[in-house]
């Protein structure tokens, strides 16, 4: 007679051994109709689970995140099973959850189209329509082998083939589709539908290129039709904020195959870029940072040294000459280190906090380069604070205050936080780890925020925290950390003289706010759809004529503007006014300020904004005065 304890404190006795899913019916109605699964002792299970004995339970829906990740698997599985029926050749590899969605590889002897994942999508939904129980078998391993070779389905062979020993075989049948999986999945088709198929790519088997290629199905899954309308207006918007497309039409940057993952920063996008580093640079020079530059192009030992070699070897662009190997810098850590170590240093020195705006080089894979959002060439706002262990909880306390005020000024409200703790391949002893990570903690419990454990995910030399920006349309961009690092100064030779005249390795603080310019750039051009706050337009404001006579009273306006620190333009051209203005307000320039016969003859100008807002007219003594206000107090 198992007694069951629920999430709210209750308890329910039941006679005999009992499913997930009759303890859904025990509790009503409503709950056994939205059961996807169930946590069984903290072990995700199928509603079919059977428990013989006490036990603590909860029932996952499609509200949870556990049951979305279900939901999701599931449709990848409805996605092979609608293949299999309509293509019966094809042959099924894997298909994993991934971020808002999923995907399956399929082989195939020729291409999908775009017909056919018409198709696909709606043999999905009368599968759906036919509401078949999922049920989930246990076979051996040689079994299941036969099974699947049986079937010609090769790659499912080949999986479990690479399984480990001891490793649990199970099957999930629904109808004539079975596949290989550790589930839990969903109890019966009839609790999908809100799906739809986005698109078909390649990928090689295993994720090596020298294997061969198959066609990935990519879909996203969602627990009811209205959070799939959502999510598919939130990718639309997206479209229509695209970093890429927006940099076209505001002149910006572009790139090309002559220097993939390369920028070339057009006139407006390194205004852009300038005011954003002096910015944070400003910021920095107030909070007692120095500003250092250190080489491109460095000796391979000193990476060796620095462990980066062994770590990101592959990532690194490697160069040699006169029988040296070098390396172009994928990260500014261990030559600031070179700087730090240049003189001897006393504890009264300490903290040092040493700026670089260090431009680097990773050879990221081509596929994965994306406008500025994954570059080969970047530079980092990148910073090293050298101190004692005694002074790391006032330097964490400091930087998240920096990083906070930052957020807020560029228009980022909301930061998610983790902390990530040692990774299984990682420099330095357990008990220096127990130091640093107690550090960070400490710090975040000290500024009573909220934060989200990552056991596994810290740098190599260290734990981090990690800070994470959510936009407008609530997509999250990890961007600023900072990172304990009791490993590197100890490998690179770095110390200090202590109180007590004793040799003393310094603790090292990585740490970021934007991270990479370039990918906050993108993230910055997408959350404001191009709109900048004013303080960042490239361009504040253009002085537009409406006919050639009023050219000499615009060129005064634009002089004085010019003069007074504003970035501005001038737009002469023989163009009908409600032209200009359109043009003007596509490039996003805030401010318009049109010039007619009236203005001319009252020294005044008409002012709209680039959303088309009437602003009335301004005088010509006080354009200045009121266009600063407008900046000042945007709101």
């Amino acid at each position: 007679m198992p007694t069951i304890s629920l999430p709210d404190g209750s308890k329910r006795q039941f006679g005999g051994s009992v499913t997930i899913m009759d303890i859904a019916r025990e509790i009503g109605p409503g709950l056994s109709n939205a059961a996807i699964a169930g946590r069984v002792n903290d072990k995700l299970v199928d509603c079919g689970f059977r428990i013989d004995q006490d036990a603590s339970v909860s029932i996952i829906t499609g509200r949870d995140e556990e049951g979305l990740e279900i939901i999701r698997h599931s449709s990848a599985h409805l996605l092979a099973q609608a293949v299999k029926r309509l293509f019966p050749s094809a042959q099924v590899t894997i298909g994993p959850v991934i971020e808002d969605g999923f995907y399956y590889d399929f082989s195939f002897e020729r291409p999908f189209t775009p017909v056919d994942l018409e198709l696909i999508e709606k043999e999905m939904q009368r599968i759906v329509d036919e509401g078949i129980d999922v049920s989930r078998q246990v076979l051996e391993r040689d079994q299941a082998v036969g099974y699947f070779e049986e079937l010609g389905e090769h790659y499912k062979a080949r999986i479990i083939h690479d399984l480990p020993e001891g490793e649990v075989i199970s099957l999930y049948r629904q109808g004539d589709f079975t596949d290989l999986c550790r589930g839990p999945h969903v109890p019966n088709t009839g609790r999908l539908g809100a799906f739809k198929l986005m698109k078909i790519a390649g990928a090689y088997w295993r994720g090596d290129s020298k294997n061969e290629m198959l066609q990935r199905i990519y879909g996203t899954a969602w627990p009811d039709q209205k959070a799939l309308k959502a999510y598919l207006h939130r990718l639309e918007e997206a479209e229509k904020r695209d970093h890429r497309k927006l940099a076209r039409t505001l002149d910006l940057f572009h790139t090309q195959e002559e220097a993939p993952g390369m920028v070339f920063w057009h006139d407006k996008g390194w205004t852009l870029y300038r005011l954003i580093e002096q910015y944070i640079r400003e910021q920095l020079r107030e909070r007692g940072y120095i500003e250092v530059r250190t080489p491109q192009v460095v000796d391979r030992s000193l990476w060796e040294r620095s462990g980066h070699w062994d770590k990101f070897g592959d990532m690194m662009f490697a160069t040699h000459s006169e029988n040296r190997d070098y390396a172009i810098k994928p990260m500014n850590c261990p030559c600031h280190v070179q700087i730090f170590n240049q003189g001897l240093k006393s504890y009264r020195e300490l903290p040092i906090r040493m700026a670089e705006f260090g431009s680097c080089h990773r050879n990221e894979p081509s596929g994965t380069l994306h406008g500025l959002m994954r570059v080969r060439n970047f530079v980092q706002d990148d910073a090293h604070i050298f101190c004692t262990e005694d002074q790391i909880q006032d330097e964490v306390s400091a930087f998240i205050d920096l990083l906070f005020e930052v957020y807020n000024e560029f228009g980022f409200e909301q930061v998610p936080i983790k902390l990530s703790t040692r990774p299984e391949n990682r420099v330095g002893s357990d008990a220096v780890w127990d130091r640093a990570e107690r550090a960070l903690e400490r710090a975040l419990e000290n500024k009573g925020l909220e934060w989200e454990l990552q056991p596994g995910e810290g740098a190599f030399y260290g734990p981090k925290i990690e800070f994470s920006l959510k936009d407008c349309l609530n997509r999250i961009w990890q961007c600023g950390t900072i990172q304990v690092d009791f490993s590197m100064p100890e490998r690179l030779g770095a110390h200090y003289i202590a109180e007590d005249s004793s040799k003393q390795v310094p603790v090292m603080l990585h740490r970021a706010i934007l991270g990479s310019l370039e990918r906050f750039i993108g993230i910055l051009i997408e959350h404001h759809a191009g709109m900048f706050p004013i303080w960042l337009a490239p361009v504040q404001a253009v002085v537009l004529t409406i006919t050639d006579r009023h050219a000499e009273y615009a060129g005064e306006i634009y002089g004085s503007l010019k003069k007074q620190g504003y970035r501005v333009n001038l737009d002469l051209r023989n163009e009908k006014i409600g032209f200009k203005i359109r043009e003007h307000s596509i490039q996003r320039i805030p401010y318009l300020l049109i010039v007619g016969d009236q203005e001319t003859a009252n020294r005044t100008v008409s002012v709209r904004t680039q959303k088309g807002v009437d602003l009335g007219s301004w005088s010509f003594d006080d354009c200045g005065n009121r266009l600063k206000y407008e900046i000042d107090e945007p709101n």
